[in-house]
């Protein structure tokens, strides 16, 4: 757990708590949740106004524990919500107002049931993000997003951006990445992948082109409970075939 200010005992004197920190104390205190932030990240965050420390005369940065419980508002909102930061800016200044910040449903759709936002995790939405936030989530270079997309292993949406399912291949590739697995290598787990929902969307268009709502709502149900099936599959086959490898 983040640590929050704490007034003194009686006094007037400022608590260890409310001493301004560096930004590597910053970044020890967020690991606790965020394994993965770094400081390039606090720093583009900074960048695009999310946080406002204070600065000491010589540069330095200096945050106190409401920057680092704000930074931590917003890491949540990234990944548990996959949130554009403009959207994310907007819905600090109104939780700064006093105000309660309602999340849309998965699927964009504004949800009936009351779930305002108070800094607890979420399910993400279908809300898109920019090419800069993209690769601030991934940690990776222009260079590495350029190659990715040559590759078809990712690519914007037809309206812009990059969508959740994105946000999360593109951490994908940037982990295994780190294993040493290039774009290349990865380019047969994109061609599976097409085949794989070729094959689910084989099986389900009659439902789609169905009159029925309902039956097309099935349709869509269909489709997410075959995909996991296929997922829990490959899974599976690849463990069994690690088996027969390393024995």
């Amino acid at each position: 757990m983040l640590r929050t200010p704490t007034g003194g005992a009686g006094h007037g004197t400022a608590t260890a708590d409310d001493r301004p920190m560096s930004i590597g104390t910053v970044l020890l205190q967020l690991r606790d949740e965020f394994p993965e932030v770094t400081i390039s990240k606090i720093r583009f965050l900074e960048a695009e106004g999310l946080v406002e420390p204070q600065r000491t005369p010589s540069g330095y940065r200096k945050f106190r524990p409401d920057d680092v419980e704000r930074l931590a508002q917003v890491l949540r909102m990234q990944r548990d919500h996959y949130l554009p930061l403009r959207v994310i800016r907007e819905h600090l200044d109104a939780l700064a107002r006093g105000e309660q910040v309602n999340l849309p449903a998965p699927g964009g759709e504004p949800d009936t049931a009351d779930r305002s936002w108070s800094g607890a995790p979420g399910p993400a939405t279908a809300a898109r993000i920019g090419r800069a936030e993209l690769l601030a989530a991934a940690e990776v270079a222009e260079s590495d997003l350029d190659a990715w997309e040559s590759y078809g292993l990712v690519a914007p949406s037809p309206e812009g951006g990059y969508d959740a399912a994105t946000v999360t291949i593109a951490r994908l590739v940037a982990d295994l990445g780190r294993f040493g697995l290039e774009p290349r290598h990865l380019r047969a787990m994109r061609g599976a992948a097409d085949r794989e929902a070729g094959l689910i969307e084989q099986v389900v268009a009659p439902l789609r082109r169905h009159r029925n709502p309902q039956t097309r709502a099935h349709a869509e149900a269909t489709a997410k409970e075959l995909a996991e099936l296929s997922v829990r599959l490959h899974s599976a086959l690849v463990q069994s075939a690690l088996r027969i490898r390393l024995h």
